[in-house]
């Protein structure tokens, strides 16, 4: 019997262990999709900068998150013996691997909206600081309890905040960090004449969906496997990111008359609506979240271009940044046993504590990027965001055609 029980345990273990692995090895596909997603809104000639700066983000985001961030959010470091490190599995280790790719999508997030005119290095340290403290404050906040804020919560309005997979804690605090970086930089070149908004057409429609799809597939890594062991999965997260996602389809669609560049960001719109509370909401409610989003995303876009003059290239803003609010307040809505789900939520709590991470996302990005560009600037000169960031950056275009 006590050899069975060990070989259960054994079992138990690997299983949840190679879950995880999963869900972050999809996770990690996402990035794919960041990068595909922007080489196919900017220009041409910025096209290899996009590419490059995902995949560069990403590896300066997992050292900052393996030796501070992870220690600053769970007060676990790695550095000790493999031998201990590879116990029950490694379930540890691989459970930082999926946190890891969900920090390492905040400077993605990022590089969408700071396109087309950002310098590279400047960005890359600014990406090791924001993964290494700021992000990794706030998910320590919500998802280790750190610091007493959300039994404050549960004590006062009765619940803690919710966000199972971060429409707050992930898109919220990276889209409301992309907002400061923009505002900052400034516009592009050549974007207004006369107060009016010059179109700046995406390069390559193609590339853009592709991208839209590699996120959208990776998606349900990202909300299935945040239950993070086996007997945690649900199959209620992922029939209400399906209908999240359907919801941002159809009203992108509409409300964007038929722009290919808003219906492929719509169910991204959806889906990040929805990971705040897509282990509580009946799938209607997720269906209502995500068209809410879809729609939001596509006025919110249009307006912050043409009245604002806000240059967010991509959208992260409205899409990562205010429907990851609008998520972790819908949570509060759809969750709750009135509107068919599972309850235990607050909607107080729920808005609270998405303005809290609004507010260590601004002031944070203010820090970092403050003193960034204070001291080495953020922004290339005139003439190499003229040349594009490909040729001023990289050296090598994006398309030979000899």
């Amino acid at each position: 019997m006590e050899n069975l029980n060990s070989a259960v345990e054994i079992l138990i273990q690997s299983s949840n262990t190679l879950f995880i692995l999963l869900g972050a090895i999809m996770v990690l596909a996402m990035h794919a999709g960041f990068a595909f997603l922007e080489v196919g809104t900017v220009r041409q000639k910025n096209q290899v900068n996009a590419l490059v700066k995902i995949i560069a983000d990403f590896g300066f985001s997992a050292i900052a998150y393996f030796f501070i961030g992870y220690w600053v959010a769970y007060d676990i470091t790695f550095l000790s013996s493999a031998e201990q490190l590879s116990a029950n599995s490694g379930y540890e280790l691989v459970k930082f691997f999926f946190l890891m790719t969900f920090a390492a999508a905040i400077p993605a997030i990022i590089s969408g909206g700071i396109a087309e005119r950002a310098r590279f290095y400047p960005m890359l340290v600014g990406s090791f600081f924001t993964v290494g403290l700021v992000y990794p404050f706030f998910e320590g906040v919500i998802w280790n309890s750190n610091y007493g804020f959300q039994d404050w919560l549960s004590e006062t309005f009765g619940a803690a905040f919710h966000d199972f997979a971060g429409s707050v804690v992930v898109h919220g605090v990276g889209g409301w960090i992309a907002l400061v970086v923009v505002a900052m930089l400034g516009i592009r070149n050549g974007r207004y004449r006369g107060g009016r908004l010059v179109a700046f057409a995406p390069s390559n429609i193609p590339l853009l969906a592709l991208g839209a799809w590699v996120l959208t597939v990776g998606w349900f890594g990202f909300n299935v496997m945040s239950a993070q062991t086996m007997d945690g999965i649900s199959g209620l997260v992922a029939v209400n990111s399906l209908m999240a996602m359907v919801g941002g389809i159809i009203t992108s669609l509409f409300v964007g008359k038929n722009d290919p560049g808003f219906i492929h960001n719509g169910p991204l719109a959806g889906l990040v609506a929805v990971c705040a509370g897509s282990d509580l909401m009946h799938p209607v409610g997720a269906l209502v979240t995500g068209a809410v989003a879809g729609a939001l995303f596509v006025w919110l876009f249009t307006y912050i271009q043409n009245k604002l003059m806000l240059d967010d290239v991509l959208g992260v803003w409205p899409l990562h940044g205010v429907c990851g609010a609008w998520g972790g307040i819908a949570a509060g809505i759809f969750g709750s046993e009135a509107f068919g789900g599972l309850g235990g939520v607050s909607l107080a709590s729920q808005f609270i504590g998405t303005l809290a991470g609004i507010i260590v996302a601004v002031v944070g990005a203010a820090i970092v990027y403050g003193i960034i560009k204070k001291t080495v600037g953020l922004r290339l000169t005139d003439e190499e965001e003229y040349n594009g960031a490909d040729l001023s950056i990289h050296k090598i275009g994006a398309i030979n055609l000899d």
